[in-house]
């Protein structure tokens, strides 16, 4: 038993570890838009953002006001992509950051006794 949680450990650890930057990991942002907008101004947002270095794919809902978009880590920063849409374009929109009642309410695992056991080890190494 002590050889199977010191081997859990060391997995733990490794997997853990800070990591070089991968250029095929993407990420997702999104950007709330603080005015009415027409299918127009939907793609013209569209087509501004692909044009943002980095960015993968854009998905804009004209009724909502929302922007969703993915992007190379590796390339950009969501922030960056944000200040320049804000510069550039007449939107007037903010970037949607989760809290952290909402990150660890988006995963079930994180209620278990693995993750908690997990956040633990991260925590001590």
């Amino acid at each position: 038993m002590l050889l199977l949680v010191v081997i859990l450990c060391v997995h733990i650890y490794i997997v853990t570890r800070p990591q070089p930057a991968n250029p095929y990991i993407k990420a997702m942002a999104r950007i709330d838009i603080k005015q009415p907008i027409n299918q127009d101004d939907a793609n013209k947002i569209t087509t501004f953002l692909y044009q943002e270095k980095g960015i993968d794919h854009v998905l804009c809902n004209p009724k909502g006001g929302i922007v969703i978009f993915s992007f190379y880590p590796s390339k950009t920063t969501a922030n960056q992509i944000v200040a320049d849409f804000k510069s550039s374009m007449p939107y007037k929109g903010d970037r949607v950051l989760p809290t952290e009642q909402q990150l660890a309410g988006g995963c079930p695992m994180a209620s278990t006794t693995t993750y908690k056991f997990y956040s633990f080890i991260k925590h001590v190494f």
